[in-house]
């Protein structure tokens, strides 16, 4: 058989994977995810109807890989991995462009984890597991953050002390991979307007906006951490420092506390005291699933009007992301919010999720685009094989 490239995007409990063909433009074959890590390792195959349980022997992220490795194995008689691709959400002020994953760079990643305490160090365990299953492949890297890194110093710094800057307290912005493959898409459907003033939202359980002009990345609503901008499923979005001073000294609460609480226990999730998941949210009569939705709604508006200033108009808007992709009301309600803009949405293109969801006459051009990080990953793979 065909030598071909796995992509691996390991999380906190699941790793997703897809496998495609080694060649000039890559072909997906197979793709799914291993969850619950941690507990019980499930394994799920996108093709499939049915979903494959499996419990092994390892619940971490090694026995996620193996499972991965014996699925594929099973499935594609004389397999070979020739390279396996990696997200890697953090890549810091010195990883600008895929790497290959050597010893050294990994240290160097492992140093980044206080930056992305939810998604790092998770990363490098795929990287490890993937290292221990395939020895005689190509480990590469690919960073969410490289995307980002021309933006304007103004919209890179804080208003911090300039040593602290120097030292990397600055923003990054993320889900850039995302962004690199909406505006691949975009290039290709519409060159115009993909080289125009553009906001892509990346809407769901991380969520976050990147303005767009001349076809570069110029500012996103994330910065030093995965943390702030728009309100996510359990992280809390933009937030004044002021008050969590506050929790520290009258609440007595310590990092490791204040962490907790802003990664994991605020966002729709601490909002609506429900879920995370806005499908349940909407489909909930609890008032306070409803103010939870209203202020995601209400700040993502607010959002995409600071990003607009950044790039000076807008010509497109851009949703992708589980949401962004799926939730029909959510971006006719946005919409409704930035008629100011010139956003018109129209109602049937929009409730039938077609690519083009704005009216014919309206100023801004509204699309959805379903995203897919992992096909950005393995276009990277030539890099390295």
């Amino acid at each position: 058989m065909a030598d071909h490239v796995l992509i691996l995007n390991a999380g906190s409990s699941s790793v997703k994977f897809a496998l495609y063909s080694d060649e000039p433009q890559p072909v997906e074959i197979t793709s799914g995810m291993v969850e619950g890590i941690g507990d019980t390792l499930l394994l799920e195959i996108e093709d499939r109807t049915s979903e494959i349980k499996a419990p092994h022997g390892a619940s971490d992220h090694t026995g996620a890989v193996a499972m991965i490795l014996e699925y594929l194995q099973q499935a594609f008689e004389g397999l070979t991995i020739k390279a396996v691709g990696h997200r890697i959400v953090h890549g810091g002020m010195n990883f600008t462009k895929p790497a290959e994953l050597t010893d050294d760079v990994i240290s160097q990643l492992e140093t980044l984890a206080p930056f992305a305490p939810l998604h790092q160090m998770q990363n490098l365990a795929g990287v490890a597991a993937a290292q221990k299953a395939f020895p005689d492949a190509v480990q590469y890297g690919c960073f969410d953050t490289s995307f980002h890194r021309q933006h304007p110093w103004v919209h890179d710094a804080y208003g911090l002390p300039r040593k602290y800057y120097d030292e990397g307290v600055r923003r990054y912005g993320f889900h850039g991979l995302s962004y690199e493959y909406i505006h691949s898409e975009l290039a290709q459907s519409d060159a115009k307007l993909a080289n125009g003033r553009i906001i892509i939202a990346h809407l769901g359980n991380g969520a976050s906006l990147c303005a767009m002009k001349d076809g570069i990345s110029t500012a996103s609503t994330m910065g030093f951490s995965p943390l702030d901008g728009l309100p996510m499923g359990t992280r809390c979005g933009q937030i004044d420092p002021g008050a969590l001073l506050y929790l520290m000294d009258q609440k007595g609460m310590n990092a490791d506390e204040i962490t907790k609480v802003l990664y994991y226990q605020s966002g729709l999730k601490g909002l609506s005291g429900i879920s995370r998941d806005m499908r349940k949210l909407l489909a909930s009569d609890n008032a306070d699933a409803a103010q939870a939705v209203d202020y995601f709604i209400a700040h993502t508006e607010r959002e995409i009007g600071a990003m607009v200033a950044t790039i000076g108009g807008i010509d497109g808007l851009i949703f992708t992301g589980g949401i962004g992709e799926n939730a029909r009301s959510i971006r006719a309600r946005i919409c409704q919010g930035l008629s100011w803009l010139g956003a018109e949405i129209n109602s049937e293109r929009n409730q039938a999720n077609d690519q083009i969801i704005s009216r014919d006459n309206s100023a801004v051009k509204i699309m959805v685009i379903p995203t897919n990080e992992e096909l950005t990953i393995a276009r990277k793979a030539k890099l390295f094989i």
